[in-house]
Order: structure tokens, then C-alpha cells, then sequence
């Protein structure tokens, strides 16, 4: 066995994983990361991640303070609108629509939105520039030994790394949650999530459109052009089996009936990648600290796909950790700076993922009563402009008292 000594061992390489190993090694910090799969960093790999992440403005900040954003802004493509449609009548067709625009509160747009497995490829870029960064695909956590002073952690190939900070970003089936005894809630929906992309006729104008019928929302996402027609990404969430079904369809069906579902908004749609298949849940971890353990992203908190929250709640973890981390560097890792994470950042997780609990079960309502009481919620709550700006600006991930 050899011996590692780190400032930060970082359990779990996805994006959230590689994104707080590049923002804590950018600030100086010694990091080691280890995930036991190796990254996909192309897009027609095997295993590679279909779905993308749309960046809320104050995830911006951290993207640049880990030298990330130069690298993703050529990539990236601007979300201006926020689009609400609600197709709950006799035909999937839209009868109520409001549209939520950045200019309305800010000079910036909502977001930015880039592939998953793009986002792996420069950022594992960035972390090759940092020499104070070690990246180690092929190697998981196999056990967890925590002291006041110290993690004490063996890897699967036999290396024990003593870390002042071990931070879990290892999913939402954590080890290391689950080696220091933290509980988590999870909720089951019995929804699946198909990922993938699409082009089509009509340009998507930067508009980022969620239609909601039964089931769960269908939600485009604007991607760059692809072969010179506009290109969106798709999550379509449905019940399991009705996936499974959607799933296994022969493209020229599949074709037609993602069409139909999207109320044909931006004209035929065409399958342009493979279908992946998402499991839907929500989660929040009891606490997000044990001794010398700091649990971030899906270890600490998973909500469905909906108003784009899940990476940029994550983001919001490195942040505050890493402030708190900077601002006392001495005691980084010990109980009271865990302990004023936790403070800083579990209740607006468990109001975020209350909050879109019930977004959810509102949109997978599927009988008519409750249909017609949603599109008269969107025409009316949404069409009030003090209402609407408060939505938008929860919406961005921006703190109301801001």
C-alpha cells in the first residue's frame, strides 16, 4: 500500500465531481479525485451522458473562478426564454402559454446550456493544467475511516490517503454516505427521463420551452446547430413503462410521436442521438456533514429534471464550501466550518426540492380536472408581473432577499 496526503480527496468524477476538484485546485488547494469509471467525453461513445446542463447565472461565478468558463463559453448556447406551455386539453396542441424573459431581470441571459459529456472533456482539460490536481479514473473509495484531524480513506487499488477534507460527490447511491452513517429521504415517483437530442425545422430562437401534459414535463433545450439545422436537447418524462415503451419505438415512430407530444412547436422533430433512459427521483441527505465530510451534488440531494435546479443546486455546494474553505484555511474540514455548511446550504436544498416535488406531481397529473387547474394556475399566477419576477429569479437559482 502506498501512502497520499491531500488538502481534498474527492470520492465520485462526474461533473459535479471534476467541476469542485478544478475550483478547489484552482484555489490552491491539493486534490485528489477518484471515480471508479472512467470519464465518456464523446457523444456517440458508449455509456456516453446524452443530457445536458442548462448553467443558472450565479453558477457563473464558480465556472470562472475554476478557470472553466473561457474553455464552455464557445460551446455554450444562451437560454433568453423561459417558456411554460400547457397542453393538458383533448390534443396534446398548446392552449396556454407564458414566457418568462431574462431581459425582465437582468442584462444577462437565464443560463447557458452545454452536453454533459462535453462538460467532462475541458473540464478534464482544466484539471490537466493544474499541477496541484490529481485525477484517477479507474479507482473508487472502498473504506472510510474519519478522525478529528483527518480522513482517513482506502482507495479500491490499495492506496490510503489521509485528506483534511473528503468531500462525496459520489452519486446518489453515495459509499461515502453511507460509510459515515448518513441517512437520506427518497422519494419515488414510478418516472423514468429519456435523454436525448433532436433538429428541426423552426429555429428555437434561444428559448428553452417545458410542456406540460401528463406524466411529466417535455422540456426542449436550445443546443447549437447541427449540420445547419437548429438542434435542441429533449428530456421527456413520463411514467416508467410508458418510457420503456417510448424507448424501444422505431425512430420513424418515435419520431411521430415526440412530434405530436411537443405540440409541434418547432415543427417535425428528428432524432439525431441515441435514447437514454433516466431513473426520476427526489433525495436529500439528512445532514450534508459528518466528521472530516462534506457530501455535495446527487450524495446530498437529487430532484427531477425540472427548471433545470439539480447542477446548479451542486454548484451552489462548491461555492459556499469553497468560500468557507478559502476563508479559513487552516480550519478547513474540522466540525465548525462543516457544521456552518450544512447551515448555509441544507434548508434552501430542502425547499428547492420540496418545491419541485410538487412541480412534479403537479405535471404528472394526467385527469382532466386537474389538467384545467394547472393551465388556469400558469395563465393566471404567471401572468402577474410581481409574481412572474419572483418566479424567475427563484428560477435562476438568485436568493429573493438579493
Amino acid at each position: 500500500m502506498t501512502d497520499h496526503s491531500t488538502d481534498i480527496l474527492i470520492s465520485g468524477g462526474g461533473v459535479a465531481g471534476l467541476t469542485a476538484a478544478a475550483a478547489f485546485g484552482s484555489a490552491g488547494f491539493s486534490v485528489l479525485c477518484v471515480d471508479p469509471a472512467p470519464p465518456v467525453t464523446e457523444e456517440t461513445a458508449d455509456g456516453a451522458d446524452l443530457r445536458t446542463t442548462a448553467f443558472l447565472q450565479p453558477s457563473l461565478k464558480v465556472l470562472k473562478d475554476a478557470g472553466l468558463w473561457d474553455r464552455l463559453a464557445p460551446f455554450a448556447t444562451d437560454l433568453q426564454v423561459m417558456r411554460i406551455v400547457d397542453a393538458g386539453g383533448k390534443t396534446p396542441a398548446p392552449r396556454v402559454t407564458r414566457d418568462f424573459n431574462a431581459r425582465d431581470v437582468s442584462d444577462l441571459p437565464f443560463g447557458w446550456n452545454l452536453p454533459n459529456w462535453l462538460l467532462r472533456r475541458e473540464i478534464l482539460a482544466r484539471l490537466k493544467e493544474l499541477p496541484n490536481v490529481t485525477f484517477r479514473p479507474g479507482t473508487g473509495t472502498a473504506s472510510v475511516l474519519t478522525r478529528d484531524v483527518e480522513a482517513r480513506v482506502t482507495l479500491s487499488d490499495g492506496t490510503r490517503v489521509r485528506a483534511k477534507l473528503l468531500i462525496a460527490a459520489d452519486g446518489r447511491n453515495s459509499p461515502v454516505r453511507e460509510a459515515v452513517d448518513i441517512g437520506a429521504k427518497t422519494i419515488r415517483y414510478g418516472q423514468k427521463a429519456l435523454a436525448f437530442a433532436v433538429t428541426h425545422p423552426e429555429p428555437h430562437n434561444n428559448v428553452s420551452t417545458e410542456i406540460h401534459r401528463s406524466g411529466g414535463p417535455f422540456t426542449l433545450v436550445p443546443l447549437p446547430d447541427r449540420d445547419g439545422r437548429p438542434c435542441s436537447a429533449i428530456v421527456w418524462m413520463e411514467r416508467g413503462p410508458e418510457v420503456l415503451r417510448l424507448a424501444a419505438l422505431p425512430e420513424a415512430d418515435f419520431n411521430a410521436e415526440m412530434t405530436a407530444r411537443s405540440g409541434a412547436l418547432y415543427g417535425p422533430l428528428k432524432l439525431e442521438t441515441r435514447r437514454t433512459v433516466w431513473p426520476i427521483i427526489s433525495q436529500i441527505a439528512h445532514r450534508m456533514w459528518a466528521e472530516r465530510t462534506a457530501l455535495i451534488a446527487e450524495a446530498a440531494h437529487v430532484v427531477p429534471p425540472i427548471g433545470a435546479q439539480g447542477l446548479n443546486m451542486s454548484l451552489a455546494d462548491i461555492r459556499v464550501l469553497l468560500e468557507l474553505s478559502r476563508a479559513a484555511p487552516a480550519d478547513i474540514g474540522n466540525d465548525r466550518m462543516l457544521d456552518l455548511y450544512h447551515r448555509r446550504r441544507h434548508p434552501e436544498v430542502a425547499a428547492r426540492v420540496a418545491g419541485i416535488d410538487i412541480l412534479n406531481r403537479t405535471s404528472m397529473r394526467g385527469e382532466r380536472i386537474a389538467r384545467d387547474l394547472r393551465a388556469a394556475g400558469i395563465a393566471g399566477l404567471y401572468g402577474l408581473p410581481p409574481v412572474r419576477k419572483t418566479l424567475m429569479r427563484a428560477g435562476m437559482g438568485v436568493r429573493l432577499s438579493a
